[in-house]
């Protein structure tokens, strides 16, 4: 017949204590009385007892590991934001699971159920391009998980966002074409159901309008973020009878799938047309040219994102609060414009 395992509940019941109590001293936590640590040892030598911080976690309700979820690998963004929240974590005691979801939501779905099952403390989150339905992340929600969007943000859920600028930085983007004497700038935006691309467009839109120039819907075109479909965009600007002079891209992949395909057709960068990225990718600083882009203060990012976090999992109910922290971006000037 298999040994029955000692559970801390088996302790608590032959001391008379609560299980909270022979977890706290278990663990060393100050709070328990030098006396009943000693009993709470003893007994738990004398049972062999063999401690598992998985139970432990149930009992504590804390896990000490926090979960982080984001949409793809293929850029350095959402890497170096995660090594950023990595060290934030650990620096607060807790471990972090790690999870893409190859821009899928079905994948997307399966990385909160791991995140469940693993029974994590709080989970970050950066959407996929296809998600338009939240009720896997209102499930967080519902059990008391808190949850941080950071980037591609859900605005219909009331929870801590972390985001930058990117009306603003959008806007400086283009303001710099428009004094670099460009006058049809063409924008490729990404998803209009991210909040990234309405916000982009918006200062996009409104630098045009500042500065007096018209908005032609003609030279806006959005799209599913696939760089292999740049290709087909690239080739319908080049065929307009009037093309444009310069082009805001969504984000640095785009920017440079396009500096690429413009140097195959010939097109003198920026002379004949210009190219802005945004969130300053490390490929951008080494590509010919190198790529003019707004940059994201992505360590700042990963660490809001986790403070944020850790004030939700040890606030008190009637303290609860869902602020949006807005961070500021930095446009850095290259010899793509």
């Amino acid at each position: 017949m298999a040994k029955h395992q000692i559970t801390i509940i088996d302790i608590a019941n032959q001391l008379g204590i609560s299980k909270s109590t022979v977890s706290r001293a278990l663990t060393g936590h100050q709070s328990v009385h030098q006396h009943t640590r000693e009993k709470v040892l003893a007994l738990a030598a004398e049972l062999e007892y063999e401690k598992n911080m998985f139970s432990i976690s149930l009992i504590k309700k804390s896990s000490k590991t926090l979960g982080i979820i984001v949409p793809e690998f293929s850029r350095s963004f959402f890497p170096q934001i995660i090594i950023a929240a990595q060290k934030a974590a650990k620096e607060a005691g807790y471990d972090m699971i790690i999870a893409q979801s190859n821009e899928s939501y079905e994948t997307e779905l399966a990385n909160t159920k791991v995140m469940l099952a693993h029974r994590v403390d709080g989970v970050l989150i950066s959407m996929t391009r296809e998600t338009n339905n939240y009720d896997h992340f209102k499930t967080f929600h519902r059990k008391g998980i808190p949850i941080v969007f950071f980037n591609r943000v859900c605005e219909e859920m009331i929870v801590p966002k972390v985001v930058v600028d990117d009306f603003d930085g959008a806007f400086l983007a283009v303001e710099h074409l428009i004094k670099q004497g460009k006058k049809r700038i063409a924008h490729l935006s990404g998803p209009e159901t991210l909040a990234v691309s309405k916000k982009r467009k918006a200062g996009y839109i409104k630098a045009l309008e500042k500065y007096g120039l018209p908005v032609d819907e003609d030279l806006i075109i959005h799209y599913d973020l696939s760089i292999s479909k740049v290709k087909i965009y690239i080739n319908y600007f080049l065929n307009l009878e009037k093309r444009p002079d310069a082009i805001f891209a969504i984000n640095d992949p785009t920017a440079i799938e396009l500096i690429q395909l413009l140097k195959a057709a010939d097109v003198k960068i920026p002379k004949e047309i210009a190219v802005v990225g945004f969130s300053n990718d490390f490929a951008g600083s080494i590509i010919e040219p190198s790529l003019t882009t707004v940059e994201q203060p992505i360590n700042e990012i990963g660490e809001t994102a986790v403070k944020l976090l850790l004030d939700q999992i040890d606030r008190e109910a009637k303290d609860w609060k869902a602020p949006t922290i807005m961070l500021k971006t930095n446009l850095i000037i290259r010899n793509s414009s």
